[in-house]
């Protein structure tokens, strides 16, 4: 098999396992991507600007050659999978139009509260934070009108020029080399929302995120769910297969842009192989992602569609939720 340099075989970044069974081939992650394509073409007017297309059918990373899951773990991932730095250079180097920024902004900032809310819970308080992927400072914003002093660090000079037009403070950095300010203080919480499946070595980051804390600090991550990808994705050939594909795609989860999928017992074996212990595991739904360019009709598909899933995940359990977040103590 030829294999393009910047791909690479690996194991099970959880277990170190190489016992995995394939849930999606090539030609299985092309379908989806077409299924992906046409399922947003009816929702996006025609006159949709090239650039909103991010995030719903333009991502960051290549489309993956093959999709596994972990026999012994449950985490899903790309194998072979992008080579640590060609994934940093494919994030440093997106530099999206700043109206675009803003919308972005405009559309999470709301829907951030719910973090901001559940971070205060866990904790018990406020206090000082960083956000790591902080991208156009929404949380950043959400965080400050809770009462939280955050700041962010992410790889993107571009958006992070755009956070700190609005007055955040930002730094261009990875979790590894980031300190809190030039006397190493420690912070209350840390929180990564939307980039710890994406991270070239996220047992790494997790253990750079227990060097930030205090003592009993917290930790959240908000990730996609590898286990509803793969218990889904098998619809896509059934009798209900615009079911299947409406999930997949109000999650952004049909055509697997990511690169890795937690469950979440995965996740919280990584974490507390990292020195925390996880206090809270909340299921969820991606972000709202309409805006002005989606059609009325669509847009209240897929409020339906996500407040559904989390009505399930809040009678079921994160196990069975789109995205899931989770609340861990530094030990």
């Amino acid at each position: 098999m030829n294999r393009s340099p910047s791909l690479e075989l690996t194991r099970c970044v959880v277990c170190d396992s190489a016992n995995a069974r394939e849930i999606a081939g090539a030609d299985d992650i092309r379908d989806e991507r077409e299924a992906l394509w046409d399922f947003h073409t009816k929702r996006l007017k025609g006159e949709t600007p090239p650039e909103h297309l991010v995030d719903r059918v333009a991502f960051s990373q290549a489309p993956p050659f093959r999709v596994v899951q972990c026999e012994e773990c449950g985490l899903v991932y790309r194998n072979p999978r992008e080579r640590a730095s060609e994934l940093e250079r494919a994030y440093a180097g997106e530099a999206p139009d700043r109206a675009v920024l803003q919308a972005l902004h405009d559309a999470q900032r709301t829907a951030y509260r719910a973090q901001a809310e559940r971070l205060t819970d866990v904790m018990g308080r406020t206090g000082s934070g960083v956000e790591v992927g902080s991208y156009v400072g929404a949380f950043l914003a959400a965080a400050g009108d809770a009462g939280w002093r955050v700041e962010g660090v992410d790889v993107n000079e571009p958006a992070n020029d755009f956070a700190r037009s609005l007055g955040f403070h930002v730094t261009t950095a990875d979790i590894e080399a980031f300190r809190v300010g030039a006397s190493g203080r420690r912070v209350d919480a840390v929180a990564i929302w939307n980039c710890f499946d994406q991270l070239p070595d996220p047992r790494q980051a997790a253990r750079a995120a227990h060097a930030l804390l205090v003592h009993g600090g917290v930790l959240a991550v908000r990730v996609p769910n590898g286990g509803f990808y793969a218990a889904v994705r098998p619809g896509l050939d059934g009798v209900a297969a615009s079911i299947a594909r409406a999930l997949l795609a109000h999650n952004n989860l049909l055509g697997f842009p990511y690169r890795l999928g937690f469950t979440p017992a995965s996740l919280a074996r990584l974490l507390e192989d990292a020195g925390f212990r996880v206090v809270r595991t909340e299921g969820d739904a991606l972000v709202p992602v309409a805006d002005e360019w989606t059609h009325g009709w669509a847009a209240l598909e897929e409020r339906v569609v996500k407040a559904a899933l989390k009505t399930a995940a809040r009678m079921t359990g994160a196990d069975g939720a789109a995205w899931f977040e989770v609340y861990a103590r530094r030990a």
